[in-house]
């Protein structure tokens, strides 16, 4: 399994990072538009982005005294990859069972 995806996943479980990088895909923003969109602190917000940062799903640039965060596209590619792979492997493991399965009996009643 990939180390971005079982990452990635457990960086987005936690109500407030997914909250921050749902506003992030939207467009980038600084620590304090965040903090004005939601119910914590700016210090908080830059907790939850310096975990999302050291994870690899979010970067930043200076833009004069502040920094602006956004998605990291590597970081989400990378995470869309495992989500497809796991996917992939759900619809195969379904469609085994499906093959496999036996039919009704025509003759019977259905429950």
């Amino acid at each position: 399994m990939s180390a971005y995806g079982d990452a990635g996943l457990g960086l987005l479980g936690d109500p407030t990072r997914r909250a921050i990088f749902e506003l992030l895909a939207r467009g980038p923003r600084s620590v304090q538009q965040l903090a004005d969109q939601l119910p914590i602190s700016r210090p908080a917000v830059s907790q939850h982005l310096r975990v999302l940062k050291d994870g690899g799903l979010v970067v930043s640039h200076a833009e004069g005294n502040r920094r602006i965060y956004r998605p990291n596209p590597e970081g989400v590619t990378a995470l869309r990859t495992w989500l497809d792979g796991v996917w992939s492997d759900a619809l195969t493991g379904f469609h085994k069972v499906t093959e496999t399965a036996t039919p009704p009996d025509p003759g019977q009643d259905m429950p």
